[in-house]
């Protein structure tokens, strides 16, 4: 059992519906995010439930890339080590490119991308000096295919992402170090929410429990729910771009 979990991005969204997740089934939690006084109030939350849990919080930006090394070490030494990191914080707000949104999808990558490679790095080199863990990077059925519009940016950096982990596991293969990548649907969340059509759209709790299950699998690769975007997923990769664009 990965006992000991840190979660970026915790405070909002798939990041608080996991925590809440894991605390139910016992774990302690490491817990990260820009705003401390919504991770207070997870933490007390948590704790008001569970009165055995262990739940540590810092306030963490993700783009501050020499912090997340430190937080990451702080809180592995609070926890007395870590099981499972999971790469969640990210954001979408991106725009169509060509007009006039440069700063908002340089957000978008920096934020998705060279911070989840960061977060990936500390996280590596904790568990390669511990002799194993397990790494989750949340990714997107949105890393399947090349998007429109406003999601052509957030698809890449979540096409990106999924290349880094497969990568990061290629070169683990062999260890006692897993790595998956989580392809979510759309889940109920404020980035979902400003998707301009939200297909097979299902609650948090119902898509914070599929993520659950998913990371605790430990497969590589898991589209979340698996119905319907697992076959969804194998649609899009392989349609004609001029139909994907319409039918998106």
């Amino acid at each position: 059992m990965r006992q000991r979990i840190l979660i970026t991005g915790a405070s909002s969204g798939l990041g608080r519906g996991m925590a809440l997740e894991f605390a139910a089934r016992g774990r302690h939690l490491a817990l990260c995010a820009r705003r401390l006084d919504l991770l207070q109030a997870l933490q007390a939350e948590i704790l008001a439930r569970h009165p055995h849990a262990r739940v540590a919080v810092r306030a963490l930006d993700v783009n501050d890339h020499a912090r997340v090394f430190t937080v990451f070490e702080e809180l592995r030494g609070e926890l007395g080590g870590l099981d499972r990191v999971i790469v969640n914080a990210g954001i979408g707000g991106c725009v169509p490119v060509g007009s006039g949104g440069f700063a908002a999808n340089r957000a978008t990558a920096e934020t998705n991308f060279v911070a989840a490679l960061a977060q990936c790095e500390a996280a590596v080199g904790i568990f390669r000096a511990a002799g194993g863990g397990h790494l989750v990077t949340i990714a997107s059925v949105a890393a399947i295919r090349g998007l429109p519009r406003a999601q052509t940016v957030y698809a890449a950096t979540k096409a990106g992402l999924a290349s880094l982990t497969e990568g990061i596991r290629a070169d683990l293969w062999g260890t006692p170090i897993r790595v998956s990548a989580i392809y979510p649907g759309y889940i109920q969340t404020d980035i979902s929410s400003s998707a301009r059509r939200r297909p097979f759209l299902v609650d948090a709790a119902t898509g914070c429990r599929a993520l659950y299950a998913a990371i605790e699998s430990e497969r590589p690769r898991v589209f979340v729910p698996r119905w319907p975007w697992a076959p969804v997923a194998m649609l899009m990769r392989h349609v004609p771009l001029g139909l994907l664009v319409r039918l998106l």
